[in-house]
């Protein structure tokens, strides 16, 4: 019985081969396979454009909310300092500590500290005008440092440690100007006020060691016996 089935299969083969039926199956295959190409790419196509265009809104908000931001870059003593106290604001997405207001080009923090380079121990304060504004940061920019003493905050003593709000447009000029005066007008101080006024020509970051520093170190020596005492003073630790 075996061998009769085999024998019925062996003639069916050859009879495929003998009438062409294999080859006609072969080009049947061949033309499927090409349908089911342009089918495929014509799908992926399709994914692709409408995928596209479910991503353009995405975009746009993002385009949207990088408008709401906006930067400050002050200086009143320490960055490490400064920094502490901005990081601490509602409103203040990034803070960057830095160098600005001199001449030399990309500045380490031993060249700034030699006082040769011009430059002042910065931070450069990202923000959104929609829950702070510019006028705010300045009203706490003048509480976290003493504006009064020329190149000097506390131990810290050089004209890299100097008061002064770098302002990057006309209108941060006007505000910083008129806040200025603001706060000599009431008699905060009983001293002048020495704050430099400068437009900003470049931001240099600073290493990455002083990059969050106090968050980073809320134990080291600095830290514990001025920063700390500075953000408890502010009502801010």
């Amino acid at each position: 019985m075996l061998f009769s089935t085999l024998q019925k299969d062996y003639r069916k083969v050859q009879r495929c081969l003998s009438t062409g039926y294999m080859e006609k199956k072969m080009k049947r295959s061949r033309l499927t396979f090409a349908v089911l190409c342009a089918v495929f790419i014509l799908s992926a196509g399709a994914h692709l454009y409408s995928s596209s265009n479910q991503l353009r809104p995405e975009k746009k908000m993002s385009e949207s909310s990088n408008s709401y931001k906006e930067l400050a870059t002050l200086g009143g003593g320490c960055f490490w300092c400064i920094e502490a106290v901005f990081e601490t604001i509602d409103g203040i997405t990034a803070v960057t500590s830095g160098y600005a207001g001199g001449t030399k080009e990309n500045p380490t923090y031993k060249e700034v500290c030699s006082g040769k380079t011009g430059h002042a121990e910065v931070v450069q304060i990202e923000y959104n005008p929609e829950k702070i504004s510019y006028e705010e940061i300045l009203d706490i920019f003048w509480k976290a440092h003493d504006p009064t003493t020329l190149n000097r905050q506390g131990a810290d003593m050089g004209s890299q440690y100097r008061s002064i709000i770098l302002f990057h447009n006309e209108k941060q000029k006007e505000i910083a100007e008129k806040s200025k005066q603001k706060l000599e007008n009431s008699g905060y101080y009983s001293d002048p006020i020495v704050t430099e006024i400068q437009p900003l020509s470049v931001f240099y970051p600073a290493e990455d060691y002083h990059q969050d520093y106090y968050a980073k170190n809320p134990y080291a020596g600095y830290c514990s016996i001025v920063i700390r005492p500075k953000l408890q003073k502010l009502g801010l630790k």
